[in-house]
């Protein structure tokens, strides 16, 4: 039996978030967990967009995890260059995770990631800077068990945070966009936290449904070497499958030079040695998304729940780029419950909650 819902976020990610039209060339990846009736639909909408091509590509972390633990370290070094030259032929990325183990890659030492990571990097990179791209982690049983959900009830509070209309949401977060874009300073105080950053000359960008799905936040970038103080993180933070509890970090002069962690401090370690950029702020922002209510320990939803801030460590965006580069792209929420957050010396958040006026739009579902 269809489900209604997948074919109204078939449509979104296909209408609303990448705009296929005819002629596209689609790529449409998508992981073991992922409904066939929901690639059927994100298929069927491409073609009857007129995509002159849908290449459709499976992915199994099972077998991706086995490739990484029996891989020759040549086989570990080879880079698919056929991979990158396709690549530059797609005009759409529609990539949908549905992993039944979230924690498949735990056991997998984070210096090898890492160094995949930086071998894949040119690929990534092609994807993000010139297709119209999007990307969903689709409900799995393993993901509900992780968020302390039954099944049916995570796949009702996914389609909820996805199925909305983005269009109006992009008109409500514009105000935030304007004024961040705007602001020179940035101040987080909470406990055990005390962070402050320059966003003189930086942009802002609101997310409403193009990129991430689900999505809402507004995000820009801290200036290199500006960053000062401390910040201590309140979630599960996720990269590439090394889950770190509750990091701590110290900044001096932009860079993090001091890191602990409550659980995952090995990973934490091994993440920050991917390369020089690792340790380097390359993105801010505030989670929006009102029906994103608590962690769940996945960064594609939690960096969007409202009232959270997140920094990323890594690669700044090319639409906000403050000229950091790694490999990695590590966001790490702070739920701001406890919190404040001051724009050029004014407070406008509290408590998860926005101040001024023009704001105030953004507390309300």
């Amino acid at each position: 039996m269809r489900d209604p819902r997948q074919k109204k976020l078939a449509g979104i990610l296909v209408d609303y978030s990448t705009r296929v039209r005819a002629g596209d060339i689609v790529f449409l990846r998508y992981g073991e967990g992922t409904p066939p009736e929901f690639v059927r639909e994100i298929q069927a909408r491409c073609l009857e967009r007129g995509a002159r091509y849908v290449r459709l590509d499976f992915v199994d972390s099972d077998l991706s995890r086995d490739y990484l633990r029996l891989a020759s370290p040549a086989a570990l070094k080879y880079f698919p260059r056929f991979e990158l030259e396709f690549m530059k032929e797609v005009d759409v990325f529609i990539g949908v995770g549905a992993p039944l183990n979230s924690r498949v890659f735990a056991g997998i030492p984070g210096k090898v990631l890492a160094a995949r990571s930086r071998l894949l990097r040119p690929i990534q990179d092609e994807r993000v800077s010139r297709t119209r791209w999007v990307v969903t982690r689709y409900p799995t049983q393993g993901q509900a068990q992780e968020a302390g959900m039954s099944f049916s009830d995570f796949e009702e509070f996914y389609f909820r945070a996805c199925n909305i209309d983005w269009a109006r949401i992009r008109v409500k977060q514009a105000a935030l966009a304007r004024l961040l874009g705007r602001a020179r300073h940035c101040r987080i105080s909470a406990p055990d936290t005390d962070l402050s950053f320059s966003l003189e000359g930086m942009p802002a960008v609101s997310c409403h449904g193009e990129r991430n799905m689900p999505d809402g936040e507004v995000f820009t970038a801290p200036v290199v070497g500006t960053v000062e103080g401390h910040i201590r993180f309140n979630t599960i933070c996720d990269c590439a499958g090394q889950r770190v509890t509750n990091p701590r970090f110290e900044f001096r002069k932009g860079r993090v030079v001091k890191a602990e962690a409550e659980g995952g401090q090995s990973e934490l370690d091994a993440v920050l040695a991917t390369d020089s950029g690792a340790r380097v702020p390359g993105e801010f922002s505030f989670g929006l998304n009102r029906r994103l209510t608590r962690p769940l320990g996945s960064t594609l939803f939690d960096e969007k729940i409202a009232g959270s801030i997140h920094l990323a460590l890594g690669s700044a965006y090319e639409d906000c780029d403050n000229g950091n580069r790694s490999a990695i792209h590590w966001d790490m929420v702070r739920l701001m419950r406890d919190g404040e957050v001051y724009l050029d010396g004014k407070l406008v958040q509290r408590r998860g909650r926005f101040l001024p006026e023009k704001l105030r739009a953004l507390n309300r579902n």
